[in-house]
């Protein structure tokens, strides 16, 4: 009660004298200062919304053309050529003078002009940023053609060019011929074929063309006119929104901490910091604040959803919400759900103060009401019953209104008990656990419906979990590469390991969240389910120190490149057979694009692990069939970056057939081959908030997701510094012939007979040549 009569203004009584009114000023200086804020947000966003319809002219440019037009006209040169003088003619205000007439119809024309320019511009930045040649270029071998575009392109973005303003110059994705789609598949999926196979699939993919194929690609064609992205709010719905199994494992990811340090070993503290960064970054994105970056802009949409989102789970399909704004978490500890403020008066609380709330919640005594300590595993189970629960008891009442501080925080936190990182007797298995942990936890002790979930561990160590449907890792890895800086290198740490700042000791309370649960069966039903899931899963985490891209670059070879050719050995060696392999890349060079697959087993790749596994040639040939591996597997990936990738067209073929009614043999076989291999780099893309030089040991680790077949491997991998891959491996257990442990060291040892292949043929560049020739 204490909360309700702090949030309360102004209260009344009614006396035989009339009524009695008392003010509470400090209440009403509270919500002057939260409303100030709110109107100085709205004002912002009003300004950046003019700035980025504009772009990339400027508002002060129209100024410019008004002055220059009239100036035009008292020189008595019409640069109009005569339409302000047609314009001057259909005015509807007769009452002005001639000179005032005049000044009018050139406003008019001038604005027209300079509205006219504007587009333009625009349609010149489309048709630059549609250029992709550039991709295609050897490393060190830039075209005159590339020179010129790069010095177009700085000259139309402007100086300072706001976070979406790119947005509406970016082009579309193409939609590309069906021929090529068709002739790249049969091609990736050879080496997997017998001979019989393949010409049955040849024969199909043939009928399909000539008959349902180029009819279900006019609709597509149509769509892509009509929409900004032919592919992504499909891909969103079908492949995410509406799976109706569990999303733990099977979807969310995870990122975790510095490998070798932890800032400081004060839990608190460490939430405190870790929060107060994630909110500092969701200012730079309300600001629309655009970080520094390559000359290429690529399309920052998935950024809109990053905060205040939740999942919410319907009866076909699930529902992104996403609120405006929002002043608090959500905090989980020991059972016990919490709405902590993060904001007072329209100021952001210091992290000295977020810590000195967050342990107020650890010294919280108080124990868990009935059915609230499992009520997380609802959103770790199967959707229909979680959505079935939530309609019968969270539509009304306490439930609904303490699920919505949960639903419309800014994300969510979780204190916990255990204790994870490298350190201590079992280094290796320590961090299996850690990647465990932030998997799935205690399969009740994260919210896996929120946008993101953090998780600070006991003893300072912390992580987070991501749901996959509102962006790809990517986005989420810049985030969590800022608060990981932010955190060590500009907000930093007392001697004592506590945050730095003043308190104010006026501060309420975090708000303990309030539930009645009737029955326990179904949280008791979608944990098991969870659980099940939870043990299944094989998890291993290894710094592999031996070489990074340093000496890999130094060899003139891709590293991706490298080290998908690795993962391919290490996968005949597991399996003896080669599998149909995903490596994620991105199409964020086009208007709300997300991903692509490049099918990373091609022909050259089998040639080059089976002449490596057998020895049957000379090393020469097998350092040719390595480049002609490398060179394949490069030009996969600017292929799949530049629209013309294989799956993506694929599913959307798939979709309109479905839409329409018709089965596809051919689509319906490609949707369901699995995955058996799926792997992803996480890309490290803000290198210079790191200072490797002086602090080498905050590296980061990465993060990992579970598998996609429930026979194979998922493998993520995040390439540090110049010395240094670490990787995170996981199957499951439930498959006698996967095993995380196995792979990972199959991993390590493709890597270095790869490497010693390779040096044994082809010396590495020195470091003063390598420097001359780059």
């Amino acid at each position: 009660m204490a909360e309700a009569h702090q949030a309360v203004a102004f209260q009344f009584t009614i006396t035989p004298e009339g009524i009695d009114l008392r003010l509470s000023y400090q209440a009403l200086s509270q919500i002057y200062l939260s409303g100030l804020r709110s109107w100085k947000k709205r004002i912002s966003r009003m300004k950046n919304r003019v700035i980025k319809g504009v772009y990339p002219a400027s508002p002060s440019s129209w100024l410019f053309v008004f002055i220059a037009t009239l100036a035009a006209m008292y020189t008595r040169s019409d640069l109009s050529m005569g339409l302000i003088a047609k314009i001057r003619e259909h005015l509807p205000v007769s009452s002005l003078s001639v000179q005032g007439q005049t000044v009018v119809s050139v406003l008019v024309f001038s604005t027209l002009l300079w509205l006219s320019l504007i587009l333009t511009l625009r349609f010149c930045l489309k048709l630059l940023l549609s250029y992709h040649r550039w991709m295609f270029e050897q490393h060190g071998h830039i075209s005159a053609t590339t020179k010129l575009w790069v010095t177009l392109v700085r000259l139309m973005s402007g100086r300072k060019p706001l976070l979406y303003s790119y947005q509406t110059s970016l082009p579309c994705l193409p939609v590309p011929p069906i021929k090529d789609t068709l002739e790249r598949y049969l091609e990736s999926v050879r080496p997997l074929l017998s001979d019989p196979e393949f010409q049955r699939m040849t024969a199909l993919a043939a009928q399909f063309e000539e008959t349902l194929g180029n009819r279900l690609q006019r609709y597509l064609k149509l769509k892509a006119l009509w929409a900004t992205n032919y592919v992504s709010d499909w891909w969103e719905e079908y492949i995410y929104l509406r799976g109706r199994g569990p999303i733990m494992v099977n979807s969310n990811y995870y990122g975790m901490d510095f490998l070798y340090v932890t800032p400081t070993p004060v839990q608190a503290a460490r939430a405190g910091n870790t929060i107060t960064a994630l909110l500092l970054y969701r200012r730079k994105v309300n600001s629309e604040h655009r970080v520094p970056g390559t000359v290429v802009p690529l399309c920052a949409a998935q950024c809109e959803r990053m905060f205040n989102t939740t999942r919410t789970p319907g009866e076909e399909t699930d529902v992104l919400q996403h609120w405006q704004d929002s002043e608090f978490v959500a905090v989980f500890h020991r059972g016990r759900f919490f709405r902590l403020w993060v904001y007072n008066a329209g100021r952001l609380l210091s992290p000295r103060e977020i810590e000195y709330q967050i342990q107020r919640i650890l010294d919280d005594p108080s124990m868990p009401r009935p059915g609230e300590s499992r009520l997380g595993a609802l959103t770790a189970g199967d959707r229909v019953p979680w959505y079935n629960v939530r309609k019968q008891y969270f539509s009304s009442g306490v439930n609904k209104r303490s699920l919505d501080c949960i639903e419309k925080a800014a994300f969510f936190v979780t204190l916990d008990d255990d204790e994870q990182g490298m350190k201590g007797e079992d280094p290796a298995g320590n961090l299996d656990r850690y990647a465990k942990s932030l998997l799935h936890g205690k399969c009740y002790d994260r919210w896996f419906d929120k946008s993101f979930s953090v998780v600070v561990y006991k003893n300072g160590k912390s992580g987070l979990n991501a749901e996959h449907s509102w962006a790809d890792a990517p986005t989420v890895a810049h985030l969590w590469e800022y608060t990981l800086a932010t955190d060590a290198f500009q907000l930093g740490y007392t001697e004592d390991g506590h945050c730095k700042g003043e308190v104010e000791r006026c501060l309420s309370p975090p708000q303990r969240l309030s539930w009645e649960i009737p029955k326990e069966e179904q949280v008791s039903v979608s944990l098991s389910v969870a659980q099940a899931l939870a043990d299944d899963v094989d998890c291993h985490v290894f710094p592999f120190r031996d070489f990074g891209k340093g000496r890999i670059k130094k060899l003139k070879i891709s590293p991706d490149a490298f080290i998908q050719l690795a993962l391919q050995l290490a996968y005949y060696r597991d399996r003896k057979t080669f599998c149909l392999t995903y490596e994620a890349s991105m199409t964020r060079l086009f208007r709300e694009g997300r991903t692509e697959t490049v099918r990373s087993c091609s022909n050259q790749s089998c040639a080059f692990v089976k002449a490596m596994e057998y020895k049957q040639s000379g090393q020469i040939l097998i350092l040719r069939l390595f480049q002609l591996a490398t060179e394949k597997h490069q030009n996969l990936y600017r292929l799949a970056m530049t629209g013309s990738g294989i799956d993506r067209h694929l599913f959307c073929l798939y979709v309109v057939s479905k839409y329409l009614g018709v089965e596809s043999p051919f689509l319906t076989e490609v949707l369901s081959e699995p995955w058996r291999l799926s792997t992803s780099q996480t890309p490290v893309q803000q290198l210079e908030l790191f200072d490797m030089k002086n602090h080498p040991d905050f590296i980061s680790l990465g993060g990992g997701f579970g598998p996609v077949a429930d026979d194979g491997y998922g493998v993520s991998y995040i390439i540090v510094g110049e010395d240094m891959i670490n990787y995170h491996v996981s199957c499951k257990r439930s498959f006698s012939e996967t095993d995380s442990h196995r792979f990972g060291v199959h991993i390590r040892q493709a890597l270095l007979d790869i490497f010693s292949m390779l040096t044994a043929v082809k010396p590495e560049v020195p470091q003063e040549q390598d420097k001359k020739q780059q």
